[in-house]
């Protein structure tokens, strides 16, 4: 066994055992899933979550007797699940993550910094060029974290959708959120009645010009069924917009930006229910309509068009992946569903069968950086709990297993980091098994560390976070280097330090070693139009002879360990001037899609400047 192998082996011993000598307060677990994996909620027949019962509703009146029942309702759910334990448990989990974080030296492993509550649960997420994160997911049923909080199967206005902005330069208070609404719409349940689209479980990719393209979402009943919406997000005016409907309802597809600019739209189970996954590929804009590339144009009512071949996924979720030769990867979660797409020709080729030979449920997978002509390869990590293996589907389309990590997970979230380096955080032993059942939130402490991998493809034991994050978990990357965490709906439940408020959320910092080596570089001045590529281009510098490594990091936007848009490019810095740097932009729109990019620049330590953001047009024809 290599040195850095027991080191990670030790390090992982040392910590679950720090961890699991907390205790924690239990609940009795509830009945497991109807189906794995998926969210499962079956109401009363009959009755719907805060109405008021017939006889009731006719001596108070309907709105006075629908008061009632919700205040039945809450004081049912904090019976079920009471404040003293929530509170005994956020308590605990605190506790010993300062004691186990003790252990570790942040100039090598980073540190958690803070900790603090949120309006939304995070089960969408997405850093938008504005510098804002945008958080969604649905309007909660259920505060007992031992049930259902979505509302998975619940038909009619309950099920609707929610989000929210969190603005990082107003810091951590209420202040700091802004709730940004989705459209109001009449979902074909049979009820005709409006609420905000229930996009909960959409797919999602950023557009060239910044916005966000979210598709599918729950039509509510059925174990999970596909919603037919369409709509996008405008950071710029923080505003939701409305487009035509797909041709098949989805829940839990997957979507991916490519080299033109359009989105494939793939998977996802169909408005028939749960078990009916979708083979249809459709596009978003489709060919008819101009690729929107402006911050101003919006694209409204906007139609989709069909792919001419399909995918035929039996699982939800897959990976996919615009590499550096312009074609579409389709990685899924099956180990012998692995496919080629071609957006020119709209063609599908077989890719070798995933090497472990087993199925994967949610986990993580990551193109890794390929220099400054982009990625050209992927790396399957995650998914299996009893694997620690990672796979690497590389140039020439073949797989090789590449080193573990500590102990394999599932539910978690992997990112690429400014100077190339891999950090993993959140995970969970299975879907919803927290140890005691399948919604207990008693989770399997030890998926509360994270892990880092090294330019040479070592993996190394980190510190802690708070909260055990595992089904819709979710993290990002800042401008700044650091790291947003958040996700879980049934974890930030069952921890919550005042169920009765809005703020039912949780968000987490970590800072990465690279922000305790030292002072950053400076970055000043960048173009602010779009750049064509193979561009060269000028930024200002006060540190220009400190800098070694000019880099572009894509925004991450994820959901279900799914995250299409994350992307790594070096430039290259082809002069060094007083106060500025000349870079060249990278070679094509299939080495950079075009959109939005975080460029950081690196010393000769790693540690990053803070980024600025540059935008990169179409190809040209």
């Amino acid at each position: 066994m290599s040195r850095g192998r027991l080191s990670a082996v030790i390090s992982a011993c040392a910590v679950i055992s720090a961890l699991t000598t907390t205790t924690l307060v239990c609940a009795t677990p509830s009945s497991a899933h109807d189906h794995a994996g998926q969210e499962a909620a079956t109401p009363a027949a009959g009755h719907r979550p805060g109405h008021a019962e017939p006889d009731e509703a006719a001596v108070l009146g309907k709105e006075h007797a629908e008061a009632h029942a919700r205040t039945r309702e809450q004081a049912q759910a904090l019976a079920d699940y009471p404040q003293p334990t929530r509170t005994a448990r956020l308590k605990a989990l605190t506790e010993s993550q300062a004691t186990t974080n003790k252990n570790f030296n942040p100039k090598d492993s980073g540190q958690f910094r803070e900790y603090f509550p949120s309006p939304d649960f995070g089960a969408h997420i997405a850093q938008l060029p504005t510098g804002k994160v945008l958080l969604f997911s649905f309007e909660r049923v259920e505060t007992d974290p031992t049930k259902e909080p979505a509302p998975t199967n619940v038909i009619g206005p309950e099920n609707a959708g929610r989000a929210y902005l969190w603005d990082p330069s107003k810091g951590t208070g209420t202040a700091a959120f802004t709730k940004v609404t989705p459209p109001s719409v009449v979902m074909p349940d049979g009820t005709g009645t409006a609420r905000p689209a229930p996009f909960f479980c959409a797919g999602h990719a950023f557009l060239p010009n910044g916005m966000l393209g979210v598709f599918g979402g729950n039509l509510g009943g059925n174990g999970g069924t596909g919603a037919k919406l369409s709509l996008v997000f405008d950071p710029w005016t923080e505003t939701w917009s409305m487009n035509e409907d797909m041709s098949v309802g989805r829940w839990y597809p997957s979507v991916v930006t490519g080299a033109d600019g359009r989105q494939l739209i793939m998977s996802g189970q169909s408005e028939l229910g749960w078990g009916t996954p979708t083979p249809v590929v459709e596009r978003f804009p489709a060919l008819n309509r101009p690729v929107p590339t402006s911050p101003t144009d919006t694209p409204r009512f906007v139609p989709v068009d069909r792919f001419k071949v399909d995918a035929p996924f039996k699982t939800d979720y897959p990976h996919l992946f615009s590499l550096r030769d312009g074609k579409i990867y389709g990685l899924g979660r099956d180990f012998d569903q692995q496919w080629l797409f071609d957006p020119v020709n709209e063609t599908r080729a077989d890719l070798p069968p995933r090497i472990d030979g087993t199925n994967r449920t949610y986990g993580s997978a990551v193109p890794l950086p390929g220099g400054f002509r982009g990625p050209d390869s992927v790396l399957v990590l995650g998914g299996d709990r009893n694997d620690p293996n990672t796979y690497q589907l590389v140039s020439g389309n073949k797989w090789k297993t590449q080193e573990p990590r500590a102990f394999g997970r599932t539910q978690d979230d992997t990112l690429l980091m400014p100077d190339g380096n891999l950090l993993t955080v959140n995970g969970a032993f299975d879907i919803r098994d927290y140890g005691n059942g399948p919604y207990n939130p008693n989770a399997d402490l030890k998926y509360r560390q994270i892990e880092t991998r090294d330019a040479q493809g070592d993996w190394k034991l980190g510190p802690v976070q708070r909260l055990p994050r595992g089904y819709h978990s979710n993290a990002v990357v800042m401008p700044d280097g650091r790291v947003m965490i958040t996700g879980d709906e049934l974890q930030q439940i069952a921890n919550d330090p005042d169920i009765k408020d809005d703020m039912n959320g949780s968000i987490e910092i970590y800072e990465p070693a690279y922000l305790h080596n030292g002072a950053r570089p400076d970055l000043g001045a960048v173009p602010m139009g779009p750049l064509a590529h193979d561009e060269r281009f000028t930024v200002s510098t006060s540190s220009a002879r400190d800098v070694k490594r000019a880099v572009l990091l894509a925004p991450t936007t994820a959901t279900h360990s799914v995250n299409t848009s994350q992307r790594h490019i070096e430039l290259r810095i082809k002069n060094v001037g007083s106060g500025q740097l000349e870079l060249q932009a990278p070679p094509s729109s299939a080495a950079a899609p075009p959109g939005y990019y975080m460029l950081f620049l690196l010393n000769e330590e790693g540690v990053p400047s803070v980024a600025k953001w540059l935008s990169f047009g179409p190809a040209r024809s």
